[in-house]
């Protein structure tokens, strides 16, 4: 049985734990509602590149771009987005296993990671990855989604992969968010823009510089924009289970400082009891 001295040093390492999680809970907290903040603001941006991307598609010319373009698909490439830090409940451990159940039947699958999580998982596991990215799971910025757009269009347009898919952690709320694959190239406009410059409410545009001008430099920043969109909605479900990982382990603390301090009590309480009788077996023996 444990000394009263040992459960004392329990109970402070219990509290001390308890405070570490407290504030890792704050942090996650404050950093999240930034998060949903950027998230918020670059949807008007995001939803004004995807209508001049079909605008420019759908002006009567023909146009191509090395990222539009559809070739038969014998490799295929998966970007896995998770963390670079643990400590947030199953987030990881989901689109992990999501990424996996995508490349492991498939002979011609490559892997890109974002995150060290993605990277130790895969590593550790023996599969060859392609290309890496770290250190800013938490706080994504534009750069970052740069950097990851160029690699894709350089191994797509040297025919390296003919189909890019990205796993990511699609955010609903703190408390529901669900791993996703998507297919980021070749670029598709969005189908239900499409349908409506089918129905001819998009027309009678004048591009300057020319439509082909245009495209090249539209498809390279709407790449851009859903990576940016997938690296903010990663971010903010990693925030949102870290905050309720960090607040279960605040709450699991105290009940075991609670637990811990009721058995200090009754062992305290056993050893006055012992002492009281030790003293009074001690007096009547002098009688």
């Amino acid at each position: 049985m444990a000394s009263s001295r040992e459960i004392r040093q329990r109970i402070k390492s219990v509290k001390n734990i308890q405070h570490i999680t407290k504030a890792m809970k704050m942090v996650a907290a404050a950093r999240l509602r930034r998060a949903q903040e950027r998230a918020a603001s670059s949807k008007p941006f995001a939803e004004k590149i995807r209508q001049m991307l079909v605008n420019v598609a759908n002006c009567g010319e023909e146009l191509m771009h090395p990222l539009l373009q559809i070739r038969e698909v014998k490799n295929s490439a998966y970007y896995v987005v998770s963390a670079d830090k643990g400590l947030a409940g199953a987030y990881n451990s989901n689109v992990l296993k999501k990424a996996a159940a995508e490349v492991r039947d498939k002979e011609n699958a490559h892997l890109a990671t974002v995150g060290r999580k993605a990277r130790e998982y895969f590593s550790r596991r023996h599969y060859t990855i392609d290309d890496m990215f770290e250190g800013f799971s938490e706080r994504p910025e534009y750069t970052d989604a740069i950097a990851i757009a160029k690699s894709m269009a350089e191994k797509y347009i040297s025919g390296e992969y003919d189909e890019i898919n990205i796993v990511y952690t699609q955010f609903y709320s703190p408390l529901s968010y669900a791993p996703v694959v998507t297919r980021l190239l070749p670029v598709e406009p969005p189908a239900h823009l499409m349908g409506t410059a089918a129905r001819g409410d998009i027309r009678g545009y004048i591009f300057e510089p020319p439509a082909a001008d245009t495209l090249k430099l539209l498809v390279p920043r709407y790449l851009e924009t859903l990576i940016y969109t997938a690296l903010i909605q990663a971010a903010a479900s990693e925030l949102g289970s870290r905050m309720a990982a960090m607040g279960s382990a605040t709450e699991n603390s105290s009940e075991i400082i609670s637990q811990l301090t009721l058995h200090y009590n009754k062992i305290r309480q056993a050893g006055i009891t012992r002492e009281i009788s030790e003293i009074v077996g001690g007096a009547e023996a002098l009688k």
